[in-house]
C-alpha cells in the first residue's frame, strides 16, 4: 500500500485477526507486515529495450557477439544471428553486460581480457494453485535459516521462490531440480494451512545469478551487490559483475557516468524520475487507470482488460483503440488473446515464438 506517497510503514500483526494469517497454519500467532515493490521481470526487461530503441539504440535479438577483434583502435564485432547469417560492425567501447556469461566473453570472445572470477548460483522457483486470496505476500523462515518467499501471482496462483544452489557447469539454460522443487515444498508445508507436494506444482523455472566471488561457504550469504571493471587498454572494455532488478538504474547510470568519461563527454542524469514506456499513468495510479480502462471496454473480459493494463500501461491504447467490440481485436488466438494484441507484441517488442509470447511477454501459459 501506498501512504502519503511513501511505503506504509513497519507493523506487527495478530495473526488471529488479520487476513494474512488465513492461509497459515493456527500455530502461528504473531507476525510483522512491512512494504516493499513488486515488478514483473520480463516486463521490465522488454519496457527497457523499448525505451532503448525509442531513444535510438538498435536493438538485435536472438543474435550473439561470437567474436571480438581489435582494428585500427576500435572493436571489430561479429554479430551472429540464430540463423546464421553475421554482420560486422565497429565500436569505441564494448560494455560486456552479459551476467553470469561476463566470465565466458572476457575469456572466449574479448580476448585475451581477464576473467572476473564469478560464483554462479541458481535459483528456482514453482508456481502453484493459490494458497490465498489477498494481496499480501510472505516471507517464510526456513529450518536452515534461508528465508524463501511467497507471492500473489497471476490472480489464481502463488509463487514460491527461491533456492540457492552452487551452479559448477558453465552457464546455459537450467531448469527446477526434483531437489529444489521437494524443498520449497516442504518450506511452503511448514507454514500454509494447506500442505504442498511436487504433484501440485503447475510451472517451475530457474535462473543463474552471477555473484562476485566470495569465501562465504553459504550461497545466500553471498552480496548481490555489482562492481564495475574497466579494463582501459585500447579499445576499452567495461564489465558489469553482480548485480540485480532493484539497483540495475543506479548500476546503469554509473556505467554511462563511466563511458561518458572514456568518451571525453558530459551528460545530465536524467533516469531517475522517467518512466518506462506505458509507465506515465494519470496521477500514478494504476487501480484508477485499469478501472478506468474496463468501464470504457465493457464489451471486453474484465480479467483481460486488467492483465493488459498492466502490461502496457499507458500503452493499451495501442491495442484498443477505436476498438467497440471483440471483432475489432481481429481473431482470437487464445483465451484472452487476440490478434491485434500478437501483432502488437511482434511488431513494437520483438517476439517472435509461441513461448515469447505465452512465457516471456505474458505469463498467459499458465
Amino acid at each position: 500500500g501506498i501512504e502519503q506517497g511513501g511505503l506504509l510503514p513497519f507493523d506487527a500483526i495478530d495473526l488471529g485477526t488479520h487476513p494474512a494469517g488465513r492461509a497459515l497454519q493456527p500455530r502461528f500467532r504473531r507476525g510483522f507486515v512491512y512494504s516493499d515493490g513488486w515488478v514483473d521481470d520480463a516486463r521490465l526487461v522488454v519496457l527497457n529495450a523499448v525505451g532503448a530503441a525509442e531513444s535510438g539504440a538498435r536493438i538485435l535479438t536472438r543474435t550473439s557477439c561470437a567474436a571480438l577483434a581489435v582494428a585500427d583502435g576500435h572493436w571489430q564485432a561479429t554479430l551472429r544471428q540464430q540463423d546464421g547469417r553475421e554482420e560486422i560492425v565497429q565500436a569505441r567501447i564494448v560494455v560486456n553486460a552479459t551476467g553470469p556469461w561476463v566470465d565466458q566473453f572476457r575469456k572466449h570472445v574479448a580476448a585475451p581480457r581477464a576473467a572476473a572470477d564469478l560464483r554462479l548460483i541458481k535459483g528456482s522457483h514453482i508456481v502453484v494453485p493459490a494458497l490465498f486470496d489477498h494481496p499480501y505476500a510472505y516471507l517464510l523462515q526456513a529450518p536452515d535459516r534461508r528465508v524463501v518467499f511467497a507471492f500473489p501471482y497471476e490472480e489464481r496462483y502463488t509463487l514460491i521462490g527461491t533456492t540457492d544452489v552452487e551452479h559448477r557447469d558453465a552457464p546455459g539454460p537450467v531448469s527446477a531440480s526434483a531437489g529444489e522443487i521437494a524443498y520449497l515444498c516442504e518450506v511452503a508445508s511448514r507454514s500454509f494451512a494447506r500442505p504442498i507436494a511436487p504433484a501440485d506444482v503447475v510451472w517451475s523455472f530457474a535462473g543463474i545469478r552471477p555473484l562476485q566471488k566470495e569465501e562465504s561457504a553459504d550461497p545466500s550469504g553471498i552480496s548481490r551487490d555489482y562492481r564495475m571493471e574497466l579494463d582501459r587498454r585500447r579499445p576499452p572494455l567495461l564489465s558489469v559483475i553482480g548485480g540485480k532488478i532493484t539497483t540495475y538504474r543506479r548500476l546503469a547510470e554509473e556505467a554511462v557516468d563511466e563511458i561518458c568519461a572514456l568518451l571525453g563527454r558530459s551528460l545530465p542524469h536524467w533516469t531517475a524520475g522517467a518512466a518506462l514506456p506505458g509507465g506515465d499513468l494519470p496521477d500514478g495510479d494504476f487501480e484508477r487507470f485499469a478501472a478506468r480502462v474496463v468501464a470504457d471496454h465493457p464489451w471486453a473480459d474484465p480479467a483481460m482488460l486488467r492483465r493488459m493494463a498492466r502490461a502496457y500501461g499507458s500503452r493499451i491504447t495501442r491495442i484498443l483503440d477505436g476498438a467497440r467490440d471483440a471483432s475489432a481485436l481481429g481473431a482470437q488466438i487464445l483465451p484472452r488473446l487476440y490478434e491485434r494484441e500478437l501483432a502488437y507484441l511482434h511488431d513494437e517488442e520483438w517476439a517472435r515464438t509461441a513461448e515469447d509470447v505465452l512465457w516471456r511477454r505474458s505469463k498467459l501459459g499458465l
